[in-house]
C-alpha cells in the first residue's frame, strides 16, 4: 500500500454482524477466488542473523513522518481532488544516472518515545496496559517508506523540488514477536533497519524493534518489507539505486534476501487454492469429513459437530470503517500502515472471542497488498478463525472495499495471524469443501509460523511459554 503522508486516527464504525449460517457461508464463497494466487508459507526462519548498523538516528517518528511530507511534498489540507504531480514527472532520472547505494546509507534508527510524552504513550496502551502491536506494525510501514527515502538519491534533482517518487509496500514477510511479556508501555521502542537487497525498482527493507529495559535491550520483532518506487503520479515504476554490496556482513545479508526473492516466486503458484491439496492433506480433509458425518444417515448435507469443535463458518468477527482523510497520502488513498494495524485489533479480538481468554500474538506472516483502498471507499475487515490445533490458533484477516455507488465489492488485503492459548482449543472445522481449503490453507500458515514441518499427523507440541506474553 502507498505509504502515509498525514496520521491520525479513523473513525472506525465497528459491529459484530449475527448473520445466518447460510450468510455466512455466502460470504466465506465470495472471498475464496481472490486467494487463488496467494503463496505457500514461507517455511525459512526470521532469526536476527548478520546485521548492517550506523551511527544515523532520525529523531522520533513524528520527525520521520513530518520529513517525509515535506520531502514528498504533500501539503497539509484534504482535496477531495488529489493536487496534481504531474510537473515531478520530468524530474524522474534515468537509472544509470543513479550512483550506488550502500546498506549502511539507508540505515537508521527512530524512536517512540513512550517515557517522556504521556500522550503518544496514550496511542499505544490497550486495555491490558499493554504495548498495541497493531500501532507497531503500523509504524513499522512508515519506517520502511522512510528507508526507501534514505536510499533513493537523486544527484540531478534541483533544489527545493520534492522527491518525484512514490513508495509502495508490495507486500510483509514473516514477522515474529519475542519478549512480549518484557515489553514496557513507559519505555521508549527503538526502530531501526535498511535495505537489504534491490532491484530495479523494488527494494527489500530489513526492519527491527527494540527496547530498552530492565537494564539491557530486547528484541521485539524483525519485519521484512517488500516496497515498489513509482513514479510521482503513481502511474507507472521508478528507477531505484543500485545497492552495492561491501563487506562480509554486507554479502550475507544481500545472499539472505536473494534466497527470499526466489523463494517468493518459485512459490507463487505452489498453494492449495491454486492447485489440489497434497495427499497427506487430502487424508486430513477425509478424516474431517468421517468426523463430522453420522455413519447411520445418508442425508447428502447432514452434519455433526464433534465434541470441543466449532464450525469455521460460526468463527469469525466483521468491522466496516470509513477510513477519512486522515489517513491518505498524496493520491488519495489509505496507507497500508493503517490498514495493517486495524486487521491486527479485529483478528485480537476475534482470538479472544473464540479463546474465551487473552491471546498471545505469535506471528503475522504474508501480508498482500492486491489493490490501493481510496479514501472514498469503506472498508470492511473480517477474521476467520481457519485452523486450531493443542494451544495454537490461526486467523485470516480479509481486507474489503466497499463503492457506496456501485455496489461493488473487492477483496484489497489479507492478513494471516498465529496466537498461542494459555490453555487447549476447541478445534474449528469446516462444513464445505471451500472451507476445508480454507483449513489446509490456515494448518500450512500455523505451522510455517512455527517453523515446523507439514507431515501428518500434526507435529505441533505445546512450548513453555510465559504465559504473561500479552500485547496487541
Amino acid at each position: 500500500m502507498l505509504c502515509q503522508m498525514a496520521r491520525g486516527l479513523g473513525t472506525v464504525l465497528a459491529r459484530r454482524c449475527h448473520w445466518s449460517s447460510a450468510k455466512e457461508r455466502r460470504l466465506l464463497a465470495s472471498n475464496f477466488s481472490a486467494f487463488a494466487c496467494h503463496q505457500m508459507p514461507r517455511s525459512y526462519s526470521l532469526e536476527k542473523g548478520p546485521q548492517v548498523s550506523s551511527d544515523h538516528r532520525s529523531g522520533t517518528m513524528d520527525d520521520v513522518t513530518r520529513t517525509i511530507r515535506e520531502q514528498s511534498g504533500v501539503d497539509v489540507g484534504y482535496h477531495t481532488i488529489p493536487k496534481p504531480r504531474d510537473h515531478l514527472l520530468q524530474h524522474q532520472p534515468k537509472r544509470e544516472e543513479l550512483p550506488p547505494r550502500t546498506m549502511s546509507d539507508s540505515h537508521t534508527t527512530a524512536v517512540l518515545p513512550l517515557s517522556s510524552s504521556e500522550l503518544i504513550r496514550e496511542s499505544y496502551v490497550n486495555h491490558l496496559g499493554r504495548v498495541r502491536l497493531g500501532r507497531i506494525m503500523e509504524e513499522l510501514d512508515m519506517f520502511a517508506v522512510w528507508v526507501c527515502h534514505r536510499h533513493v538519491k537523486l544527484p540531478k534533482l534541483p533544489e527545493g523540488v520534492p522527491l518525484p517518487y512514490t513508495f509502495v509496500t508490495l507486500l510483509v514477510d514473516k514477522v515474529e514477536f519475542t519478549n512480549l511479556e518484557r515489553l514496557q508501555v513507559n519505555q521508549d521502542i527503538e526502530i531501526s533497519g535498511h535495505i537489504s537487497w534491490a532491484g530495479r525498482s523494488s527494494m527489500e527493507i530489513t526492519i527491527y524493534v527494540k527496547q530498552l529495559a530492565y537494564g539491557e535491550y530486547i528484541d521485539v520483532t524483525k519485519a521484512i518489507f517488500l516496497m515498489v518506487a513509482r513514479n510521482a503520479t503513481n502511474t507507472g515504476p521508478a528507477p531505484i539505486n543500485p545497492l552495492e554490496v561491501g563487506d562480509e556482513t554486507e554479502k550475507q545479508i544481500w545472499e539472505q534476501a536473494e534466497k527470499r526473492q526466489k523463494l517468493r516466486k518459485s512459490s507463487a503458484m505452489d498453494s492449495v487454492l491454486n492447485s489440489p491439496p497434497r495427499e497427506y492433506e487430502q487424508t486430513i480433509m477425509y478424516d474431517i469429513l468421517k468426523r463430522t458425518t453420522p455413519m447411520n444417515s445418508m442425508d447428502l448435507n447432514k452434519r455433526i459437530l464433534p465434541p470441543k469443535c466449532r464450525w469455521m463458518e460460526d468463527s469469525l468477527q466483521t468491522t466496516m470503517i470509513a477510513p477519512f482523510p486522515e489517513n491518505r497520502n498524496a493520491q488519495n488513498t489509505i496507507f497500508g500502515g493503517y490498514l495493517m494495524r486495524q486487521a491486527v485489533e479485529i483478528s485480537f479480538i476475534m482470538a479472544s472471542i473464540y479463546l474465551g481468554d487473552r491471546p498471545i500474538l505469535k506471528c503475522i506472516s504474508d501480508i498482500s497488498f492486491m489493490h490501493p483502498v481510496h479514501v472514498n471507499k469503506f472498508l470492511q475487515l473480517t477474521a476467520y478463525v481457519v485452523y486450531a490445533a493443542q494451544n495454537y490458533v490461526q486467523l485470516m484477516t480479509v481486507a474489503q472495499i466497499w463503492d457506496a455507488k456501485s455496489g461493488k465489492v473487492q477483496t484489497t488485503n489479507v492478513f494471516y495471524l498465529t496466537y498461542r492459548a494459555d490453555k487447549v482449543l476447541d478445534e474449528v472445522l469446516p462444513r464445505s469443501y471451500r472451507e476445508m481449503l480454507w483449513y489446509v490453507h490456515g494448518r500450512r500458515k500455523l505451522l510455517a509460523a512455527l517453523n515446523l514441518q507439514p507431515e501428518y499427523p500434526d507435529p505441533i507440541t505445546v512450548p513453555k511459554e510465559s504465559s504473561n506474553n500479552i500485547s496487541t
